[in-house]
């Protein structure tokens, strides 16, 4: 059974930036896994056409898998953009895993620019970021992404539709790279965790080691091994 949004107000601002068709596009993004062991930090980016909502939408970890997995297809089927972001382990240990995260939603705002052909327009005009940070102007001019009015929003993975969105596009993707990479690396349970600082993932820790996917500057990780091959935007 679909989650309820919890109960609360956001008025947004009035956006600032006019795209060329004279639509005024809102964005919201959100990342997953920023508190893992292993694997990289991932975030969506959507946006939904003003006043668009899809039932059932919340907080990705408020949801049961099978009801992400069904969401995700609709937000992907229904959106008017939507894009993935991803940093790895090595540039998580050299810029700290907040400026990963915040670059990784830079990616994925880029990535649904690419996807929508919005070379040259102000797309999103607007960005609202679940959390308390806004994204440094200059991660947007590395993309070629004309800077959008920013607002942080505390908890607004429950309160904003575009936001939750794109917090559970997040976390079934990186929840399905996990499964995969459990392949590789099967003896450290990825598939189960996905990477999170589990009991079983301490102990296989303490067995084997870190592989290639852990995050060697976070605590009780360990020391490296070589790196898988890495990409930034989907």
């Amino acid at each position: 059974m679909a989650t309820t949004r919890k109960k609360k107000t956001f008025e947004q601002a009035t956006l600032l930036t006019q795209a060329d068709d004279g639509v005024l596009l809102t964005a919201g993004t959100d990342e997953a896994g920023r508190g893992c062991f292993a694997g990289p930090v991932v975030a969506g980016a959507v946006i939904f056409a003003d006043g668009f909502d899809i039932m059932g939408l919340d907080d990705s970890k408020a949801l049961k898998p099978a009801e992400r997995e069904r969401l995700a297809v609709d937000i992907r089927g229904f959106a008017l953009g939507w894009g993935i972001g991803l940093a790895w382990m090595d540039e998580i240990a050299r810029i700290n895993i907040l400026q990963a995260s915040l670059m990784a939603m830079t990616r994925a705002v880029a990535a649904m620019r690419v996807r929508m052909g919005a070379k040259g327009r102000p797309v999103p005009a607007r960005l609202l970021i679940d959390g308390t940070q806004i994204i440094p102007p200059l991660s947007f001019r590395m993309y070629g992404i004309p800077l959008p009015d920013q607002q942080s929003v505390i908890d607004g993975d429950a309160l904003i539709p575009s936001i939750s969105a794109a917090s559970i596009l997040a976390k079934t993707f990186r929840d399905d790279l996990m499964t995969r990479l459990d392949a590789r690396w099967p003896q450290y349970g990825f598939a189960k965790h996905k990477g999170y600082g589990t009991k079983e993932h301490r102990e296989a820790l303490a067995e084997f080691g870190p592989c290639p996917l852990h995050r060697l500057d976070f605590k009780g990780v360990g020391k490296p091994a070589k790196r898988p091959e890495q990409g930034w935007l989907c």
